[in-house]
């Protein structure tokens, strides 16, 4: 997979992270669910009972609406949405990667100023977005949402 050819140490996604700078922050209560097959929401559903009560300090407050495919801490909130479609940037050779805790994602800084971050090499995409209060923090949540990845999403090509 052409992904993790220029992939980044975790310092230098933190440092590309810090880059990003920090300003008032997306107050959405909402995101828009995912539809993923059966299989993969099979998946999602046991990721979702898996997941931390806390992440990177901050209580879990789920988005509107209510499903097992998104959950989020803090407000604004750090939102997790499981079943994704691949994103575009996952094929591009010079895309950004970064890993936490054995866990491959890309990463991608949107124009809004949030973080986005993609799962790699596990059957299901799993997209982790920072708001732009956090963005400076890098990669730091996901190293608390790690334990749930590794146990629920396995390694392998998303479908």
């Amino acid at each position: 997979m052409n992904f993790f050819r220029h992939r980044l140490s975790g310092l230098s996604a933190l440092a590309l992270l810090c880059a990003a700078g920090c300003s008032s922050a997306d107050d959405s209560a909402s995101t828009a669910v995912p539809s993923p097959s059966a299989k993969a929401a099979e998946i999602c559903r046991k990721l979702d009972a898996a997941l931390p009560a806390q992440v990177d300090g901050l209580q879990r407050r789920d988005p509107e609406p209510s499903s097992p495919l998104t959950a989020g801490w803090g407000d604004p909130a750090i939102i997790l949405r499981c079943g994704v479609v691949k994103p575009p940037k996952m094929d591009d050779d010079k895309a950004d990667a970064g890993e936490a805790d054995g866990v491959g994602w890309l990463v991608e800084k949107q124009d809004d100023g949030t973080i986005r971050f993609t799962s790699a090499l596990r059957v299901v995409y799993v997209e982790v977005t920072l708001p732009k209060s956090r963005a400076a923090e890098g990669m730091s949540p996901l190293i608390d949402l790690a334990p749930a990845m590794k146990k629920t999403v396995p390694e392998g090509i998303a479908d």
